[in-house]
């Protein structure tokens, strides 16, 4: 019989940032209707394929729950299976943590998404809906908007005239697509959070350029009428390093990012009582050229995004590789400010390198995945609309948790 944690004693954790892996063992469409906001889902039936990648240190805690469901016990045998030493089941299950009065949110990568909202509340970063940028687009106005999702997003369906670069690129490639100072910066994602991040990321560099972010992305274009194109393959020069290089190294100063050698990293993998996940956070074509052993590849606007995915252990620790640094930097400091102990490898390319494509995980079965309304061309109004006042009320959320940890340079 699985051992049990209150949910008291995981609350506890939470604030106090000790280490912990909260899983959610339902699948992807189940655990969006309702979690903890830190929460990670790892569904029972995936364990064996991602479970190792994703909870690198072996005697991490673990607490499993589901809803119900009877998942609990299977999944702690196949963890243990694996290696898995301190495993605990959540008293009562997601019942449990519902009356114990703790808040409950919905959706996917919920807290990237809350500390979005949190960073728009407290910079107020502009933005501009999507009448207003149409009209721009009509009148040949002096803009450039850049699209921060990921490419095939971007591919799938754009805003007129945009250029895809992707988030973490922002900083290192926004030049060249704007270099003159007069040119209206606007980024746009699909929603919300990838939107004020990178135009946030813009602000926070310094650039020059007048920079907004279009208001609630492609959904807001969408429910404002406006026809997205399909099938561009615009992409953004690298621009400038060294003086991106420097913006970006101020903006992770400020955020409390730290540069350590590789000698350094070394002596914090053998930290055994702590997880360190190591991401490289450059493109899949910049990682399969040449890579540092034993670093995962996470594009750096994604990690933001999808926190909860690539990293569930909440308080360990986070070390990111870049070659240029732009990209690193820019990504630690926003994951510092959602309360993470993260530090930026300087370095560590001269050396041999590792080459070849991330491994390919299955998919998980499309009828577990949750529907994003954010994703796709076949969205209905009301689930886009719905989406977006989820997403208003998250600050207030936020609040009534009160675990978060999270600061706003």
């Amino acid at each position: 019989m699985t051992r049990a944690t209150t949910p008291q004693a995981v609350r506890r954790a939470l604030l106090l940032r000790r280490e912990i892996a909260l899983l959610d063992l339902r699948d992807e469409a189940r655990f969006a209707t309702a979690h903890p906001l830190f929460a990670a889902n790892l569904a029972h039936d995936r364990i064996d394929l991602e479970a190792e990648a994703r909870l690198p240190r072996k005697d991490v805690p673990i607490v499993l729950y589901d809803d119900g469901e009877g998942l609990v016990a299977e999944a702690a045998a196949r963890l243990a299976a694996l290696g898995y030493a301190d495993i605990t089941g959540l008293e009562g299950g997601l019942s449990g943590w519902r009356a114990a009065g703790y808040e409950l949110f919905q959706d996917v990568n919920s807290y990237s998404k809350a500390f979005g909202e949190l960073v728009e509340a407290r910079r107020h970063t502009p933005s501009l809906v999507a009448g207003d940028v149409a009209a721009l687009i009509e009148e040949k106005a002096d803009i450039a908007i850049l699209d921060a999702r990921r490419f095939e997003e971007y591919a799938t369906m754009n805003i007129p005239g945009s250029t895809s670069v992707p988030g973490a690129e922002l900083v290192l490639r926004a030049r060249d697509v704007a270099p003159d100072p007069d040119t209206l910066i606007i980024v746009n994602c699909a929603g919300r959070t990838r939107s004020i991040i990178g135009t946030q990321s813009l602000i926070n560099a310094g650039v020059p350029n007048r920079v907004v972010a279009l208001r609630n992305g492609t959904i807001g274009w969408t429910l404002a009428g406006q026809a997205l194109q399909h099938g561009a393959d615009r992409r953004a020069a690298p621009g400038t390093a060294d003086e991106a290089r420097a913006k970006a190294r101020a903006v992770a100063y400020r955020a409390g990012v730290r540069h350590i050698t590789p000698d350094d990293a070394a002596v914090l993998a053998t930290d055994s009582p702590r997880t360190l996940y190591r991401f490289d956070v450059r493109s899949s074509k910049d990682y399969a050229a040449g890579h540092i052993a034993g670093f995962r590849h996470y594009p750096g606007g994604q990690l933001v995004q999808e926190t909860d995915m690539a990293a569930p252990v909440r308080g360990a620790r986070l070390l990111l590789a870049d070659d240029i640094g732009v990209r690193a930097d820019m990504t630690a400091s926003w994951l510092s400010q959602m309360g993470w102990e993260v530090y930026v490898l300087a370095g560590g390319f001269d050396g041999a390198l590792e080459t070849g494509a991330p491994p390919a995980i299955p998919p998980p079965d499309p009828a577990h995945r949750y529907k994003r309304p954010y994703e796709g061309t076949d969205n209905a109004a009301a689930a886009m609309q719905a989406y977006l006042d989820w997403e208003y009320g998250l600050v207030d959320q936020l609040a009534r948790d009160a675990t978060h940890g999270f600061f706003v340079i």
